[in-house]
């Protein structure tokens, strides 16, 4: 590694959030590393340059030519808080969670997370580009919100797909009734009409012996975030993360996959169970050796072949989020192993 973990936390520490009128201004010093430490990772490819987006002050962003030592942005996405997000969710400051972004139809998008920990009074906002190079993100407001005691959905956790008619839909979701799916217009927002509908749980609903949640009493126990929907050949493949990320080494988070050759689903995982009756095949999980946990991904067909993304917490580094990026092999029955 030619940063270590403490250069690096050091370097993060650094960070300084200064007031400034109506918005925020975040200043942080540029450096590079082999070792991103991130949660929640993204990525985009444009012009021979790679994006990677997480969570953190107004979504950390850094770069890399190679996908292996990246350049920590001196600024975030967001320099200015759109006022509707601290109207809209309560509590909500600046810590943004768990972007996704995709080029649809000339332009970049880019849906985030604005919550509080443990509660499901959310919303997913919109930003919009014409290139990841300029660092100018239009603020195109918000896709959907959440309320507790309204909705049993939880509106984080934002994921595009465009399906084989070339139309966008939004994936997203944790705890509550699990992941949720609607179809967006050609604005990038809930269709007319459209409601969500959910794909899959952690477990069966009739399931009553799940561990009680340690990290929050309002979530339940119903253990799934973080889906993100890949194409490849004619199915569409639905990974989630199952259990608990954010506590360390204490972290047991893991990833599962289900497939269906409709956007909507059902998704089925290699055992033919339904992830809507908490059905999944597993993809990646601690090790103890490596890693404690590993969680929240992406994947993409990028022209070294097909790339798994996760953050993990590092058993050798005091339960630190690292980035992974795995190589994707398929099956001869068309099931990705890392």
């Amino acid at each position: 590694m030619r940063k270590t973990i403490l250069t690096l936390v050091a370097t993060m520490l650094a960070t300084t959030l200064v007031a400034q009128g109506p918005g925020r201004r975040f200043r942080r010093e540029t450096f590079t590393t082999d070792t991103p430490m991130v949660h929640d990772p993204v990525m985009a490819l444009e012009d021979s340059t790679y994006y990677l987006f997480a969570t953190g002050m107004g979504i950390q962003r850094m770069t890399s030519r190679d996908r292996h030592t990246w350049t920590v942005s001196h600024q975030p996405v967001m320099t200015v808080i759109p006022g509707w997000t601290t109207d809209s969710v309560p509590g909500f400051g600046n810590h943004v969670w768990a972007p996704d972004v995709i080029r649809w139809h000339g332009m970049w998008w880019m849906a985030y997370s604005c919550s509080t920990f443990g509660k499901n009074g959310s919303a997913i906002g919109l930003l919009s580009a014409r290139s990841l190079r300029s660092n100018m993100w239009k603020d195109e407001g918000c896709i959907v919100t959440s309320r507790s005691k309204r909705d049993q959905w939880n509106a984080i956790d934002p994921n595009f797909i465009i399906d084989e008619t070339d139309t966008p839909w939004l994936v997203w979701g944790s705890f509550w009734d699990g992941i949720q799916l609607a179809r967006l217009d050609s604005t990038m927002h809930l269709a007319a009409g459209e409601r969500p509908r959910t794909i899959a749980r952690r477990y069966d609903p009739a399931y009553k012996n799940a561990a009680p949640n340690p990290t929050s009493r309002f979530a339940g126990t119903n253990a799934i975030e973080a889906p993100f929907i890949f194409r490849h050949g004619d199915y569409y493949y639905l990974f989630v993360s199952w259990d608990y990320c954010c506590r360390g080494a204490k972290s047991n988070y893991r990833v599962a996959v289900g497939r269906s050759r409709s956007v909507a689903g059902p998704y089925l995982d290699r055992e033919g169970k339904d992830m809507l009756l908490g059905g999944g095949t597993l993809v990646i999980e601690g090790d103890k050796v490596q890693w404690d946990a590993a969680g929240h991904c992406a994947a993409y067909a990028f022209p070294d072949g097909d790339v798994f993304v996760c953050h993990g917490y590092s058993a050798t580094q005091n339960g630190a989020a690292l980035l992974i990026q795995r190589p994707i092999r398929w099956t001869a029955d068309g099931w990705p192993e890392l």
